[in-house]
């Protein structure tokens, strides 16, 4: 799944201060390898160069819901 500027997400990086806590997508970057990379927002700072699979969409934040 890949995420858009203004995504609520939890981040997942037991490295992290922000591990387990809701952000938001404030910057999407392409690596050299075509890979994206996000800075999320946090309530007290932010976590620039996340990939993808650390991040797990907010529950009802998603445009695209089943219908």
């Amino acid at each position: 799944m890949t995420f858009e500027e203004d995504d609520r997400v939890v981040l997942h990086d037991e490295h992290s201060d922000y591990d387990g806590e809701e952000g938001t997508v404030m910057q999407v970057v392409e690596t050299m390898f075509g890979d994206e990379n996000y800075t999320v927002s946090f309530e007290d700072g932010q976590e620039a160069g996340v990939p993808e699979d650390n991040l797990e969409a907010v529950e009802g934040d998603e445009d695209d819901d089943e219908e």
